[in-house]
C-alpha cells in the first residue's frame, strides 16, 4: 500500500483578500496624479518650465560693485625755505664766575649785600675792621716824614761841601762820600713811600668790593667771624648771567660742516630749548668751537653766547642748543609721513584730479624734523598721501579726508569708502 506525501493546499483565509486589494490602491492614486499632471501640460506646455522656477528659483541679478575706496589724507606740496639744524644737549655756564675773597685778615664789620641780588662791578660787599690797618698807615707816613728830612739834610751837607771844595777846604773824597749818602737818603724815602702806599692798599682792601657784575650767591661768612686772607671758602659766589654761555656737543662728523658754515657767515644763530624741547627759551650766537674731540663719546663741544636780557637761562641749568648751519631756498616740502622706501628707491602717493592715487619715484634731500626735502620727481602743489598709505596700490581710488570729491563738485552723489549693495 502506497502512502502520498504531497502535502494538502490550504485554503486563503479571510482576512488575506483585502489585504491584497489596498497594495493596489497607492498605485492607482499615483496613476491619477500622473495622468492629471500630463493633461494639465498637454493643455500647457510652459507648465514645467513654471514649477521649475517655483522649486529652484534664480539667483538674483547681481549689480555691478563699485571699485573700492579708500579713505586717506593728504597734504599738498609746499615751496619754501628749509633751515638745517644740528641738536645737541648743552648746560649753562656764566659767562664769568668770581668767588669773593677778602685780601686782608681781620673781623669782618658788616656784609652789604642781599642774598640773590644783582650787583654792579664796584658795589660795596662786605667791610673789614679798618682800625689795624690805619695804624699801619699812620705810622708808615711818619716814617716817611722822618726819612724825607734825613734827606733834606742829607742834601744840606752836600751843597756845603761843593761849596768849600772850590775853596780847597775839603777834599774830593769827602763830597764822594757825601753824595753816597744822599743818595741812601734817597733810597730810604722811597721804601718810606712804598711801604706808606701798601698801608693804604690794605686799608683799601677793607672794603670788599664786588670785582664784576652779576648776580651774587648766598653768603658763605656772617659779620663778626674773623676772616683771612684768600680763604678758600669766600664770602660769596658772582655769577656774570648778562651775558651767558652755553656749552653743548655735536658729533665729530658735523665739525667740517659747522667750520665752512661759520666761515662763510661769520657768525652761525643758537637756539635754547627746555628738556622737552617744546619750548624756546633764548637766541644766541656761536662764539668757539672746542680745540679736540672727546674720544669717549666722538663729539666736540661748541659754545655760544647769549643776551639773556629776560634772565631765562640760569647756570648749570641744561638745555637742549639748536644749530642753524644751512638753510635749502625754494625747496619742495613734503611731510616725512609720506616718504615710503623700497628696495630700490624711494616713492609717494600723488592723488590725481580722477581721485586716483599714482606712485611716484622721487629723490629725497635733507630730512628736518617732521619735514623733507624732495629735489625731483615732485611739483608744488601736488597733493602727497600722508595717512591710510599701507592699504594704497598703484591706481586705487581714494577719498582724501576734508577735500570734496570731483563728482561731488560737479553735483553727482559721490561713493566714499562704500561697496553698493542690491
Amino acid at each position: 500500500m502506497t502512502t502520498d506525501h504531497t502535502p494538502m493546499k490550504t485554503p486563503p483565509s479571510p482576512e488575506a483578500v483585502p489585504r491584497r486589494r489596498r497594495s493596489w490602491l497607492p498605485m492607482l492614486f499615483w496613476l491619477l496624479v500622473a495622468g492629471g499632471v500630463g493633461g494639465a501640460v498637454w493643455h500647457d506646455p510652459g507648465l514645467v518650465d513654471k514649477a521649475r522656477a517655483f522649486v529652484s528659483p534664480p539667483a538674483p541679478a547681481v549689480k555691478g560693485l563699485a571699485a573700492r575706496v579708500v579713505p586717506v589724507t593728504a597734504v599738498e606740496a609746499r615751496q619754501a625755505d628749509m633751515d638745517l639744524f644740528l641738536n645737541g644737549l648743552g648746560s649753562v655756564n656764566a659767562f664769568n664766575t668770581v668767588t669773593v675773597r677778602s685780601r686782608v685778615e681781620g673781623e669782618l664789620l658788616r656784609v652789604a649785600f642781599t642774598e640773590g641780588q644783582a650787583v654792579e662791578q664796584g658795589d660795596l660787599l662786605a667791610e673789614i675792621d679798618p682800625r689795624s690797618f690805619e695804624v699801619e698807615l699812620t705810622q708808615a707816613e711818619a716814617q716817611l716824614a722822618r726819612d724825607e728830612a734825613a734827606l733834606k739834610a742829607t742834601e744840606l751837607d752836600l751843597e756845603r761841601y761843593e761849596s768849600l771844595a772850590d775853596l780847597k777846604q775839603i777834599t774830593g773824597q769827602q763830597i764822594d762820600a757825601q753824595r753816597a749818602i744822599v743818595r741812601q737818603a734817597e733810597a730810604a724815602v722811597r721804601i718810606t713811600e712804598a711801604l706808606r702806599e701798601n698801608a693804604q692798599l690794605r686799608l683799601t682792601y677793607c672794603r670788599i668790593e664786588a670785582p664784576i657784575g652779576g648776580r651774587i650767591g648766598l653768603r658763605l661768612v656772617d659779620a663778626g667771624n674773623m676772616v683771612r686772607a684768600n680763604d678758600s671758602a669766600g664770602l660769596a659766589l658772582i655769577a656774570q648771567i648778562h651775558p651767558i654761555a652755553v656749552t653743548f656737543t655735536i658729533p665729530q662728523d658735523e665739525i667740517v660742516r659747522v667750520q665752512r658754515a661759520l666761515a662763510e657767515t661769520g657768525t652761525l644763530p643758537v637756539e635754547a630749548f627746555n628738556r622737552d624741547f617744546q619750548t624756546r627759551l633764548a637766541t644766541g650766537t656761536l662764539s668757539a668751537i672746542d680745540n679736540q674731540v672727546d674720544p669717549a663719546t666722538g663729539t666736540v663741544k661748541l659754545k655760544a653766547v647769549f643776551p639773556n636780557d629776560d634772565d631765562a637761562l640760569f647756570p648749570n641749568q641744561f638745555v637742549n642748543a639748536r644749530l642753524l648751519v644751512e638753510t635749502l631756498h625754494d625747496t619742495t616740502l613734503v611731510p616725512l609721513a609720506a616718504l615710503q622706501r623700497g628696495p630700490d628707491s624711494a616713492f609717494l602717493y600723488v592723488v590725481q584730479a580722477d581721485s586716483t592715487v599714482a606712485l611716484r619715484t622721487v629723490q629725497p634731500g635733507q630730512v628736518q624734523g617732521d619735514q623733507v626735502a624732495i629735489t625731483s620727481g615732485l611739483e608744488p602743489g601736488e597733493l602727497v598721501v600722508t595717512d591710510g598709505i599701507d592699504k594704497l596700490t598703484n591706481k586705487a581710488k581714494v577719498a582724501v579726508r576734508g577735500l570734496k570729491p570731483p563728482a561731488a563738485a560737479e553735483g553727482k552723489p559721490a561713493v566714499e569708502g562704500r561697496t553698493a549693495g542690491p
